[in-house]
């Protein structure tokens, strides 16, 4: 979920590589070519370097916000308000954490492995997407997150099922759909608490709103004219819409959705723009979205945290499991023999 935010690259990597040689000229010509002609590109296929590392980082990204997305969440299945609710709640944390399986896999098929890429999450050396970086105060919050939150990633994720790369475009479909299940889960929730709850629980649902309306929107990544790599992804087939035009839609979608929720959206300058055909909405502090990125955010320490113990507490699971796998194919070697 969740990549628009993370396009950013370093000085050294804004251009790519120059072509030295003949071969490399016609490898490029054909990979341009289909590119142009909407064909995928395969995980065998020969592809520019800085294409190759342009997708590593963020589908290992994305896979890294799907897995840190399940600890906000996760920290409500045990006050889950129903039964229902914590067997629902239950089954999307498992969702999330089968997206990041597939993302890594396909982050793998460009030649890193799983390691190198959870090494890089729990050093800090590589980002995830900066929504999940704050805290969940009330039960409220797990189905703003699904609303809002998951909202906005399918905005961000089904143009990247046409993603020039293959194995990427084809693990985004499966998780669409999940993620779309997701969002109308969170929306019935919060329908739930605005039309039979207590005046307290709809006061609870506006406090969520309010909240996560502003983070929601930085999701979508820096303005356009301040993302300089989104040109080159775009060209690419990476990246199909641009950050702004993605947020417009969001904001689009999401006032009638608010309406009918019977929630504002804590936001003085929203409203419909006629000439535009689409509701102009206020200045988002970049300043703090900076902050949170750049790891002093509310819950930057805390999820980093979670995280890499988890990993420790995990390791005596990876060695037995390979041992074991080491144990079979010893035993296979021996009866070949």
């Amino acid at each position: 979920m969740y990549t628009q935010a993370m396009d950013s690259l370093s000085p050294a990597e804004t251009g790519p590589r120059a072509v030295r040689s003949l071969q490399e000229q016609e490898l490029q010509a054909r990979f341009d070519a289909r590119i142009d002609a909407g064909e995928f590109i395969e995980a065998k296929d020969w592809m520019p370097e800085h294409y190759r590392k342009t997708l590593v980082r963020q589908i290992s990204q994305h896979a890294h916000s799907e897995i840190v997305g399940m600890l906000p969440e996760g920290n409500w299945i045990t006050r889950a308000p129903t039964l229902k609710r914590k067997a629902i709640l239950l089954a999307k944390v498992q969702d999330e954490g089968g997206h990041g399986l597939y993302l890594y896999a396909a982050a793998e098929t460009l030649g890193t492995s799983r390691d190198q890429l959870l090494d890089a999450l729990h050093t800090g050396r590589a980002k995830y997407s900066s929504i999940f970086n704050y805290p969940t105060l009330t039960w409220a919050d797990v189905g703003v997150i699904g609303w809002l939150v998951d909202g906005a990633a399918i905005m961000n994720q089904v143009p990247i099922c046409r993603c020039s790369y293959g194995p990427y475009a084809r693990a985004m479909v499966r998780i669409c759909r999940e993620e779309s299940f997701h969002q109308r889960q969170g929306y019935e929730s919060l329908l739930t608490l605005m039309t039979r709850g207590t005046q307290a629980q709809k006061d609870m649902v506006q406090d969520a709103v309010n909240r996560w309306w502003w983070p929601c929107l930085m999701m979508f990544g820096p303005p356009d004219d301040q993302s300089p790599n989104s040109a080159l992804s775009m060209k690419w087939g990476i990246k199909r819409v641009s950050n702004d035009e993605l947020r417009q839609k969001f904001v689009d979608a999401t006032v009638d959705q608010a309406r009918l929720l019977g929630v504002t959206l804590p936001d003085a300058d929203l409203r419909w723009n006629e000439e535009r055909q689409h509701w102009d909405f206020g200045a988002i502090d970049w300043d703090e979205f900076k902050r949170v990125v750049a790891g002093h955010g509310p819950c930057n320490h805390e999820r980093l945290q979670a995280r890499v113990q988890a990993w420790d507490d995990g390791a005596w699971v990876r060695e037995a499991a390979l041992a074991y796998a080491a144990k079979q194919a010893q035993a296979a070697m021996q009866e070949a023999a």
